[in-house]
């Protein structure tokens, strides 16, 4: 790593910097001669609206995925250093690949708060990959699959919002299906036989646990941020986060109960908390601004959570032994499964909405269906098609990423050492052990060191 890491570091860095001072520019509520060409209160900047969901969504990626991920013994330094590493990368390139789909104007990308919400939901799908390899996977691999995988999130999102007109704000399908199948086919093509090799550090300590569970609780305090930060100002917005609110709300009890009742002596199992009980913020995320009522949203959360905490004790042993899937994180149970369920969700709210129940609101929520252009069962069908576009993309991508991935030149640890910080970190306590000379003496000096040695 000392070579290969600082390489791909300083070499993708450049780039995007050549790149930006190219083809990025401020928009016209960020550029000071653009916005004060305009008669309007300052006030009125996109800024004020967009920035606290910004700052909530930041949290997440930065605080609430990477200390999730600490469950793992001996790899705490990699889970927050990594994500660390991986989403600063991710955001800046997904400004690019975001930008060069949407937001071209005369040859330029346009940026301001807005864009940077939609870069961090960009970096969101592939942190969630991250979790399916973790420990597996060296920081070069990882920078690689970033840089494919904002790629191709950003060709899945432009079909879907721009070409078929889609309605996914929080990213059922666009963030968490797309991130979760992406990340367990990559893990599938790295499909590692003598895993068990390192199975002793697969797997939690107490504090390790307890600092997973500082992960999800920013994330559940933050979700309904999250899923509501692009909506529309107004109604839409705050829909969004009341609807995502009771969501998780009700995910939690039923977390709680499926844990408690699927365990063989009734305790409660801290994986199944630390993640089923974020799922009703996944499962919230398509038909989150619909008129999905307060009501739906808590059967929508209740249902994640139960099928999540199944996913994690019957699914995942299945996947893993069955079809060689070695999802680390489980990204099926809290991301994969309960972002179909949103996605289901969403078409079948957006089949029956109608203009008695949303009055001139359609035209925020389903725009196309207010002009005219087509009616809400046709709307309906393009949210279950978008679902089918997003898997094959995600399934296709991962499946031609994994191969690339698999290639030596990028320095994944051996089976023997998987989950373990020190192969990339130096750690206090261990490194002083390791780097202390050794002194090399014969047998005759050693007994007159220690006279009663054998």
């Amino acid at each position: 790593m000392r070579l290969k890491l600082p390489i791909i570091c300083f070499i993708l860095e450049i780039i995007l910097i050549i790149l930006f001072g190219a083809i990025v520019q401020y928009n016209d509520e960020t550029d000071a001669r653009q916005w004060h060409s305009n008669n309007h209160s300052d006030y009125e900047n996109d800024f004020y609206y967009r920035y606290p969901s910004f700052q909530d969504v930041h949290v997440m990626i930065f605080i609430g995925f990477g200390f999730l991920m600490t469950f793992l013994q001996r790899y705490g330094f990699s889970s927050v250093g990594f994500n660390f590493l991986i989403a600063a990368f991710a955001l800046q390139w997904a400004t690019l690949m975001q930008g060069f789909f949407h937001g071209l104007h005369g040859g330029k990308i346009h940026i301001g708060v807005e864009s940077m919400i939609n870069a961090d939901f960009c970096t969101g799908s592939v942190l969630i990959s991250f979790g399916a390899v973790l420990g597996k996977t060296s920081p070069v691999q990882l920078l690689v699959m970033a840089m494919f995988e904002v790629t191709l999130f950003a060709v899945n999102e432009f079909i879907l919002l721009t070409l078929l007109g889609t309605k996914d704000a929080g990213g059922s399908m666009t963030i968490h299906t797309f991130g979760a199948y992406f990340g367990l086919m990559v893990t599938r093509i790295l499909y590692r036989p003598n895993l068990h090799k390192s199975q002793d550090k697969n797997s939690s300590v107490y504090h390790s646990d307890l600092f997973a569970m500082i992960g999800t609780i920013y994330l559940w305090m933050f979700w309904p941020s999250f899923n509501s930060a692009i909506t529309a100002h107004g109604d839409d917005q705050h829909r969004t986060a009341l609807n995502t609110y009771y969501s998780l709300a009700a995910c939690t009890l039923a977390t709680y109960g499926m844990s408690a009742l699927t365990a063989h002596d009734g305790k409660l199992d801290m994986v199944h908390i630390q993640n089923a009980a974020l799922a009703g913020g996944v499962a919230a995320g398509t038909a989150g601004e619909m008129m999905l009522t307060p009501c739906g949203s808590m059967i929508v959360g209740f249902l994640a959570g139960i099928i999540s905490v199944l996913g994690y004790k019957y699914l995942s042993p299945i996947l893993e032994n069955k079809l060689k899937i070695q999802d680390t994180c489980g990204v099926h149970n809290l991301h994969g499964m309960p972002g179909v369920l949103g996605a289901i969700v969403g078409a079948v709210t957006a089949a029956v909405a109608t203009t008695d129940v949303y009055g001139k609101g359609m035209d925020d929520v389903f725009p196309k269906v207010a002009s005219g252009e087509f009616d809400a069962t046709y709307q309906g069908g393009v949210q279950a098609i978008s679902l089918g576009v997003t898997l094959g993309i995600a399934l296709l991508g991962g499946l031609i990423v994994g191969f690339i991935l698999k290639l030596p030149i990028f320095g994944a640890p051996p089976d023997t050492i998987c989950f373990e910080d020190s192969i990339y970190w130096e750690v206090p306590g261990e490194e002083a052990a390791h780097d202390s000379p050794m002194t090399v003496v014969s047998p005759e000096e050693a007994k007159q060191l220690n006279p009663e040695a054998v």
